[in-house]
């Protein structure tokens, strides 16, 4: 069979041209249409000469006949009263070289061949369950009749031939699963994988038992790849990334030659029919639009299709030389035939400037010509010597029949700024020398608060203590400053009426009454209280007779002194005492007493209020006043964390907004579980994907790192697992290795044996770079003590990081 194959290559390319060459000869007629379907479609496919396409999916399985303006239902392919899951597709291929032909690929594993010349109802022909998972694709040789590829999740391909009952092939991708299969057009030995861990094997079907290239051509899954029909080098991937790759595969090494970011996963790729540079993209999830796109020019789209209202699954061009139908099927239960003349055409809509900010501050502005005017700005720099123009953006005026872009001339403008102001050392010194876990919480914002000072950030530094205060256990700060020589007493701060009575600080029940029970009164602090004065006139305080040093303003008192501790009253009738140490013990008793006004003569013999205080609270504005002599805390010794998470929450979304995306990342780490829940996941995880592309341009690799390992968002954690791919060779005979134990699968030989003490490494194994040898960390260790030497005797100085 392969020696046929290999005599008939030549012969077999020219039957295919021929072929192809007829179908040109065709001209399709038609508009845009859609009719609704019984089930959603996982796949659709076209027949050879473009007047049918089958639609398959789970609970639906069908042919259409095109016509002018509408789909006609032709034959349904579910027959039985009880379908079996042979009928539950994942795939379907019309082969072009047989019109009665179809293959389907089975939710259940099996591979299914149907004969549309049966005369019989039922037009199932072939069955092989081979494969022990969910097959993903299926793909008829473009001209061989007879041959059959399927790709599965079990992470083989098998090829199929329909002469015979089982496989003749079967392909080992020592991988995760397979997502897609394609036959090359010009190459008739080639084909192409594509699987779940981001790579891309090519195999020649004569050679089953390793893949001729390999090389990885995603971040994550490649879930579609398609082989351009008239480039035969040319290879179109897409992926879970969001991205299209176009691979040169001619050269030695596989090359991307371009890429288009799109705004989903990229779940199918089709290269347009009689246009070089066009391909059209449909996506897995998020994003229900088909875009066809010109490779050329990536950013945006050249054609888009909006008519479906779910996910698309499936797309082909509905003839091979005819650029001008689209057919597609979706989750939306509806079948779109889609002319392109109808498309929308985004480069319309598009504002045709650009902008961009450089990684030092310096801004990039790209515009026609016309609206940049020649004079001005002395601090504009045209880009390159000279005031050299670049032509970089083409613009899409009106559609043609060529299809071409109007080439239009673009100026590119360069705003330099002052290097000292747009230095961002700071940036680099904070991320290296903040501390965001391993040590405690009051630890951590004491460093980092003094990290701030010292980079001349003060709101940052005070921000810092602010949450250092709000969410530390008072009962660890400490002990308040302790009376001075004087007799001075810290008090509290200086409130703000209206934060009081918005607080309800002056409440009765704020100012409970103490242990000892000697409170007799009770002091409200409301406008109509006697201890207020209303008087607007009264702008100072005037000082007191008396000692003055327990009156303070508000730079005196200290962060700790805010946080009053719980001590025992002393009796009234005690005439000498000595104070406790805590914070806000009752005063000493004041023996000479001033003057004071008579509306607060009756309160001058209470014991909490003296002539001073009382002279000094009736002089006080009524918009800023002084507690004093309060010998009981306002508030609790120990306020929840809820209390202040809405305004932290405020904080972390002020910092955001303003671009220091790095302080709200840092505070949501050092806070953890104290604030996680007040933001919501997709706001965390854009902040948090903000900071790791910053440090990752800076190349802080250890601390993106750090910041994904600590993050608090689930999204982010998983970034250090999908992004690192660990692939294992074996020692002896440098294939692949298949993950599944410690002896080689084709040299059965152990592929890490231990240099030193020739038993196989099981735990930390360390190795030479330059000659490949290695073993237990600790044998190397020592070796390493007596000897610079490779100990597996090859001559090789040995050198270990």
């Amino acid at each position: 069979m392969v020696k046929l194959l290999l005599a008939q290559d030549h012969r077999k390319m020219e039957k295919m041209a021929r072929v192809t060459t007829a179908l040109g000869s065709n001209t399709i007629s038609g508009c845009t249409m859609f009719c609704h379907l019984d089930a959603p479609a996982n796949a659709i496919s076209v027949c050879r000469d473009a007047a049918q396409v089958v639609v398959a999916g789970r609970n639906i399985f069908k042919i259409y006949a095109l016509e002018e303006e509408q789909f006609v239902e032709k034959l349904n392919l579910r027959v039985g009263r009880k379908p079996s899951l042979n009928f539950s597709c994942a795939d379907v291929m019309w082969h072009q070289m047989d019109e009665n032909l179809l293959a389907t690929a089975a939710t259940n594993g099996a591979v299914v061949t149907w004969n549309l010349g049966k005369p019989s109802r039922n037009k199932q022909d072939q069955l092989f369950t081979e494969h022990k998972r969910t097959v993903n694709k299926v793909c008829f040789h473009p001209t061989e009749v007879h041959m059959l590829l399927s790709g599965s999740q079990d992470g083989y391909m098998k090829c199929f031939d329909l002469r015979k009952k089982e496989s003749v092939s079967t392909f080992s991708g020592q991988s995760e699963s397979v997502r897609d299969v394609q036959f090359s057009i010009r190459d008739y030995f080639t084909f192409a994988a594509s699987f779940e861990n981001g790579n891309v094997q090519l195999w020649d079907i004569r050679r089953p038992d390793r893949y001729e290239r390999m090389f990885t051509a995603h971040n994550g899954p490649v879930f579609c790849c398609d082989w351009h029909p008239e480039d035969r080098g040319w290879l179109a991937t897409g992926g879970r990334d969001k991205m299209v790759k176009v691979w040169d595969i001619t050269t030695n090494r596989a090359k991307e030659i371009h890429c288009v970011q799109t705004i989903a996963s990229v779940a199918r790729v089709k290269w347009r029919p009689e246009r070089k540079y066009h391909l059209a993209t449909c996506s897995m999830m998020v994003d229900h639009n088909i875009y066809v796109w010109d490779v050329r020019r990536p950013f945006i789209p050249f054609a888009t299709f909006e008519e479906h209202k779910d996910v698309t699954t499936g797309i082909v061009w509905r003839h091979l030389h005819d650029p001008g139908f689209l057919l597609s099927g979706s989750k939306d239960s509806t079948l779109y035939q889609h002319k392109f003349k109808d498309a929308s055409r985004p480069v319309d809509k598009a504002n045709p400037e650009g902008l961009c900010f450089g990684l030092f501050g310096d801004l990039a502005f790209a515009a026609k010509e016309s609206l940049i005017s020649g004079g001005g700005d002395s601090n504009r720099k045209p880009y390159g010597s000279g005031g050299d123009r670049r032509y970089p953006i083409f613009f899409f005026k009106k559609p043609d029949l060529t299809e071409q872009f109007a080439h239009e001339s673009s100026a590119l403008s360069v705003f330099e700024t002052d290097l000292e102001s747009s230095r961002m050392d700071w940036f680099v010194k904070t991320a290296r020398r903040y501390l965001l876990s391993g040590k405690p919480f009051r630890e951590l914002c004491d460093h980092n608060a003094k990290v701030a000072k010292e980079l001349n950030r003060p709101q940052v530094s005070t921000t810092w203590t602010m949450l250092r205060i709000m969410y530390s256990d008072p009962g660890n700060l400490a002990t308040a400053t302790s009376i001075s020589k004087g007799g001075s007493i810290p008090l509290m701060n200086s409130f703000n009426m209206k934060e009081i009575a918005a607080g309800g600080l002056g409440s009765e029940s704020r100012l409970d009454r103490g242990k000892g029970e000697i409170w007799q009164d009770t002091i409200h602090l409301d406008p109509g209280n006697s201890l207020i004065n209303n008087n607007d006139e009264n702008e100072e305080t005037e000082g007191s007779e008396g000692p003055a040093d327990y009156l303070f303003g508000d730079a005196e008192l200290e962060d700790d002194d805010l946080y009053p501790m719980e001590h025992e009253n002393p009796t009234a009738e005690e005439a000498e005492y000595s104070l406790p140490q805590e914070a806000f013990p009752l005063r000493h008793e004041i023996v000479d007493n001033p003057s004071v006004p008579e509306h607060l003569q009756d309160k001058v013999d209470s014991p909490h209020v003296s002539g001073n205080e009382a002279e000094a609270v009736c002089l006080t504005p009524i918009k800023s006043f002084s507690l004093i002599s309060i010998s009981q805390p306002l508030y609790e010794s120990h306020l929840p964390a809820s209390f202040f998470s809405p305004v932290v929450r405020e904080m972390l979304q002020h910092y955001a907004e303003a671009g220091d995306v790095q302080m709200a990342v840092s505070v949501l780490i050092v806070l953890g579980d104290r604030i996680r829940k007040e933001v919501d996941e997709l706001t965390q995880e854009h902040w948090y994907t903000s900071y790791i592309d910053l440090l990752q341009r800076f190349e802080l690799w250890n601390v993106s790192n750090e910041v994904i390992k600590l993050s608090t968002c689930s999204a982010i954690n998983c970034l250090n697992q999908t992004s690192t791919t660990l692939h294992i060779n074996c020692s002896n005979c440098k294939r692949p290795m298949s993950n599944k134990g410690w002896i080689c699968d084709r040299c059965h030989q152990c592929a890490s044996i231990c240099a030193v003490c020739h038993h196989v490494v099981k735990g930390l194994f360390v190795w030479c770079q330059g000659c490949s040898h290695g073993g237990h960390l600790e044998h190397i260790m020592n070796w390493l003590k007596s000897s610079s030497h490779c100990p597996a005797g090859c001559g090789h100085l040995c050198e270990y990081t």
